[in-house]
């Protein structure tokens, strides 16, 4: 080995040579991994890089699946320390935009819901060419013996007392007061409530009457009538005060007593006004919506059966008491 002049070996002159045959191996590899390159992309998969990268992929697959398999527990465990680690700052506000799209979803449901409850009243109004205003329930009764809501609209908006009262899935009463900015409406299950029906297949007519436990029945129609349970009960239109054939209910129970006149008859109603929002208040009819000259002939010439079959009946009664010596009865109309 050389030595300096002071002695000492001369060891710079063998660090350049390791750094020369270091360079010259990394060129080396650069040129053959651009030949390598060159051919395995003119070759493609079909030449022999590519048949050996598949052979390496195969024998290492294993290694990599067990490698997979280990580290998958060990990335849960960095999910779980990243997540107990979060500041609180980080937490708050995750939950402030949580409340915030649980109070949305609840508002477009509630939209969602109104929408189509309005879309009904729509329907109603134009299938049955009502004359209306729309109106919002806006309180329940004061009192536990009056079945009554209070609206939204009165005088100003042209509601007036007698005005019939409709949601979208039938009738539920009629206005009995108004202010000027809103109105009693007493509803159908209300032991003063009265409306002209008919059965709708049928055809036959009688009063829709409320009472006091909130029942509806159906009076006036005779036993010799056809009258079953599932039939829709509508406005017969008679009275001029509700348009003709409105959707009222449905029969729940039909009976016929020995020897009565006319049928027991309970009804469903259609509409529950504790479970709308919406309602339509009829400001008038058109002709089209009145009972026609044959429902109230049809109508006076039932009357007039029962009226008879009554005084009949009675006269029958009375003649029967007489001859057993008994006092003779009054005479019963079932009116």
């Amino acid at each position: 080995m050389p030595l300096s002049p002071s002695g000492r070996p001369q060891r710079p002159a063998l660090a350049n040579s390791r750094q020369a045959s270091g360079g010259r191996a990394l060129i080396a590899c650069v040129v053959i991994s651009l030949a390598l390159f060159t051919v395995s992309s003119r070759m493609g998969d079909e030449g022999p890089l590519g048949a050996a990268r598949g052979a390496f992929q195969t024998a290492t697959s294993p290694i990599r699946y067990i490698g997979a398999t280990v580290s998958a527990p060990l990335r849960g465990l960095g999910n779980v320390f990243t997540n107990l680690t979060a500041d609180q700052a980080t937490l708050s506000e995750l939950q402030a935009e949580n409340d915030e799209l649980r109070a949305r979803v609840v508002e477009l449901e509630e939209d969602a819901q109104s929408a189509e409850r309005l879309q009904g009243l729509l329907d109603l109004r134009d299938s049955n060419n009502l004359q209306s205003t729309a109106a919002r329930i806006i309180s329940g009764a004061s009192d536990s013996w009056s079945s009554t809501v209070t609206i939204d609209k009165g005088t100003s908006s042209g509601v007036s007392a007698g005005m019939p009262v409709t949601a979208s899935s039938g009738v539920i009463g009629q206005v009995i007061d108004s202010g000027l900015n809103t109105s009693t409406v007493r509803l159908l299950t209300d032991e003063n409530s009265s409306v002209s029906a008919m059965i709708q297949s049928s055809r036959a007519q009688g009063m829709l009457t409320g009472s006091v436990t909130g029942q509806l029945t159906l009076t006036l129609i005779g036993s010799d009538e056809s009258v079953e349970v599932g039939d829709v009960v509508v406005t017969s239109g008679l009275g001029g005060v509700f348009p003709k054939g409105l959707p009222l209910g449905e029969v729940t129970s039909v009976e016929s007593s020995p020897g009565a006149l006319y049928l027991d008859i309970v009804v469903e109603p259609f509409s529950h006004a504790e479970s709308y929002e919406e309602i339509l208040v009829v400001t008038s009819l058109t002709e089209e919506q009145q009972a026609t000259a044959e429902d109230i002939a049809a109508a006076d010439a039932q009357d007039q059966l029962g009226s008879s079959e009554s005084e009949a009946g009675g006269e029958t009664d009375g003649q029967d008491e007489q001859d057993d010596g008994a006092p003779e009865g009054d005479e019963t109309t079932g009116e």
